[in-house]
């Protein structure tokens, strides 16, 4: 018996809310005899979630008009398409970003930014018409035309709300050669949904476009299938594997014909959950032994080296044992690699036996990996990395291999002792210089001036629970020269129409405040979901930036931040009046969060007009810009 006061509901089902509640069982039994679903093996899915649920609850109908846009450049992909009749054209060359519905920054010039802080506004949250309304071809969604079906209802909720985008002169785009034309039974986008990443090119619909949308948890289900997870293997390892290889500096230099070979032997893994800041909330009040040992682990401190890893997307932690815990020593995030000493010292025999892991390598949310062996390794990659890209001691054993050991006369044993004993008295000079600085970067224990210190394996574990490591701009206050005269807010509310994107609150380590103002992550998780792309990176800084002319104010950037960075705001005209909705009268809302001044000559007003240099924006994605930023201050 339930208590009295309990309430009793119906527990929401995965497919409560299918991905088009327009799909037909028709639509399906059509798909189902069409390639690649025809070649898929039923058996292979779970009675829960069979394969035709997936393709009815798990995926959407398209029907696109010659030169909409069904994928853009730089947004963040959370479904892949497949081409079921017609054609799409993938554009090869960078678009301007007003073509794609957005809009460059423009930067002040000095004149004009000492004018506006001097004479605001007034208006809190003041825009401009052309702030508030796409200046590009953007039209209502159209309504969803099924194949096997007559639904003619128009699409419901947000899906109704979200425009579309032509490209203009696509067709001029087409006959200057400037396209790759995608068929029927081609995917495109996969590797983005899967990885989380941002699309490397814009695709939009040729004549006749008919596509599957497939979203990302309807994809790892179509996995489960052998061949069709076989098939995307393939599709990635003949397209881009290449490709993201090059992308890594250890291996720019590798030759063409052995890169195929690393291509041919490396394998793809995955560790943790895709959708990290789901678990965010409650890992983060974890210790930090616990969180470090609910972490998958990827390799194990001790155990002999068998891959090169290699960080395709995610974060990893390296830890090591400390007692009866492990402690953090650094994280790896894209690009990044694990075992390099531990192979090279093997391989050339610098070490004079297998040297086995000196560190366990651990997923922080979720990691994706690619694994080269080490035989491969030695043998295709090694001979080609440069010796400044290798650990000192791997570099030191590349230049100076091991001489085979021969038995010394007396005269030889007598000079190795007494330089032993010679190596045992302290030295001065610069050799005594070179060890201090030696010490230093180790990153041992930082005295601060009031006397206490920094550990940093703590501050390491703090920033990896926290998941702060995923910002490239975290805002950082140093509380031991912080006098809270908020001129920091201050400043940022007058670049602002008087609304300041960040408080002076966050988290704290010892004498260091982490604000919770927008970061700009590395994996910025907030542009999942974003239906108009508003929400983008820009290519060439890095900055996560809001096209407002295109953002519809639907809230879900601001739901996805797991560090709720980003804040919904009702706008205004220069005069004070607020925009209204011309079918809803309801006030237009616009998604806002710190876009680091980027109309400013002087960058950040924060860290510009902090007196006292308390504050800085700091990239925490690696540990050296921290580091150097503590070490310059004791």
């Amino acid at each position: 018996m339930p208590p009295v006061d309990s309430v009793t509901v119906h527990r929401p089902r995965r497919w409560d809310e299918p991905m088009d509640p327009h799909m037909t069982d028709a639509d399906v039994d059509w798909l189902l005899a069409r390639m690649p679903f025809a070649g898929l093996d039923a058996s292979q899915f779970p009675k829960s979630i069979p394969l035709d649920g997936v393709l009815k609850n798990d995926c959407r109908l398209h029907r696109f008009s010659p030169g909409q846009v069904i994928v853009r450049e730089g947004d963040y992909a959370n479904s892949a398409f497949l081409v079921l009749e017609g054609n799409a054209e993938l554009i090869t060359r960078p678009l301007p970003p007003d073509v794609l519905g957005r809009r460059e920054v423009e930067k002040r010039s000095w004149p004009e930014a000492l004018w506006q802080y001097l004479r605001p506004s007034g208006v809190r949250e003041a825009r401009k018409p052309q702030d508030v309304t796409p200046d590009v071809e953007l039209h209502d969604r159209p309504r969803t035309e099924h194949l096997q079906s007559d639904a003619t209802d128009e699409l419901t909720g947000d899906a109704a709300s979200q425009p579309t985008l032509f490209l203009q002169d696509f067709a001029g785009l087409v006959r200057a050669g400037q396209t790759v034309r995608l068929v029927a039974g081609e995917l495109f986008g996969e590797v983005a949904t899967m990885l989380r990443g941002p699309h490397g090119a814009t695709v939009v619909a040729g004549e006749n476009a008919t596509l599957l949308e497939i979203r990302l948890q309807g994809l790892k289900m179509l996995q489960r299938d052998a061949a069709f997870a076989e098939r995307m293997e393939e599709h990635y390892r003949e397209h881009w594997l290449a490709i993201h290889l090059k992308e890594i500096p250890l291996l720019r230099f590798v030759p063409e014909s052995n890169l195929r070979n690393v291509v041919e032997h490396t394998q793809l893994r995955s560790f943790g959950r895709l959708q990290w800041n789901a678990d965010y909330s409650k890992t983060r009040k974890l210790s930090p032994a616990e969180q470090i040992e609910s972490e998958p682990i990827v390799a194990r401190e001790g155990h002999h080296v068998t891959d090169l890893i290699i960080v395709r997307s995610g974060f990893g932690r390296v830890c090591q044992n400390y007692g009866s815990a492990q402690r953090t020593t650094a994280y790896l995030g894209k690009g990044h690699v694990f075992g390099l000493e531990e192979i090279t010292l093997s391989v050339t025999g610098g070490n004079g036996s297998p040297l086995p892991l000196q560190h366990s390598l651990r997923a922080v949310g979720f990691l994706d990996t690619l694994h080269i062996p080490v035989e491969c390794f030695a043998r295709e990659v090694l001979p080609h990395i440069r010796r400044s890209e290798l650990p000192p001691n791997a570099a030191e054993a590349m230049l100076h291999p091991p001489k085979a050991k021969t038995s010394a006369t007396p005269r030889e044993r007598r000079s190795l002792d007494r330089a032993k004993v010679d190596d045992d008295v302290p030295m001065t000079g610069e050799s005594d210089t070179e060890d201090r600085t030696s010490s230093m970067k180790a990153w041992d224990d930082l005295p601060s001036p009031t006397g206490t210190s920094f550990e940093p394996t703590g501050l390491l574990e703090f920033i990896v629970q926290n998941r702060y490591n995923n910002g490239r701009q975290a805002m950082i206050i140093d509380l031991h020269r912080c006098t809270r005269c908020d001129d920091c807010v201050k400043a940022c509310a007058d670049v602002h129409d008087g609304n300041p994107r960040f408080a002076r609150v966050g988290n704290r380590h010892e004498r260091l405040q982490f604000v919770e103002a927008c970061m700009h992550c590395t994996d910025p998780v907030c542009m999942i979901g974003c239906p108009t792309g508003a929400l983008h990176r820009d290519k060439a800084t890095g900055l996560v930036r809001i096209s407002e002319n295109i953002c519809i104010g639907c809230g879900v950037c601001a739901k996805g931040c797991p560090y709720d960075n980003i804040e919904m705001v009702a706008v205004s005209d220069p005069k004070g009046r607020p925009y209204l909705d011309s079918k809803s009268n309801q006030p237009i809302t616009k998604a806002t969060k710190c876009d680091m001044c980027s109309g400013l000559p002087s960058g950040p007003a924060c860290a510009a007009a902090c007196p006292h240099d308390a504050l800085v924006r700091i990239d925490l994605s690696e540990s050296p810009p921290l580091e150097d930023w503590l070490r310059r201050r004791t």
